[in-house]
């Protein structure tokens, strides 16, 4: 019987973008939230250049959080 090497995962590349984000935003969003808009962000960034940097991929988040929260705060 041979042995079956399962490669190790590979890193999160956006989990200190997640982590930044969700910290600046716990006041706002929900982390469910942050998460969406980290994904949003990331496929958008994949479909517009074709690669997902992390730094592109905050930079959008981060808009997409800022404008739910504006919209959020004419709400109430």
């Amino acid at each position: 019987m041979s042995e079956r090497n399962t490669p190790a995962p590979e890193p999160d590349p956006y989990a200190d973008v997640s982590a930044a984000l969700r910290e600046e935003f716990s006041a706002v969003h929900p982390a469910s939230t942050v998460t969406r808009c980290i994904d949003a962000a990331h496929y958008g960034a994949l479909e517009i250049t074709g690669y997902a940097h992390p730094g592109l991929v905050e930079r959008i988040a981060r808009k997409h959080l800022q404008v739910l929260a504006l919209v959020a705060s004419g709400r109430e």
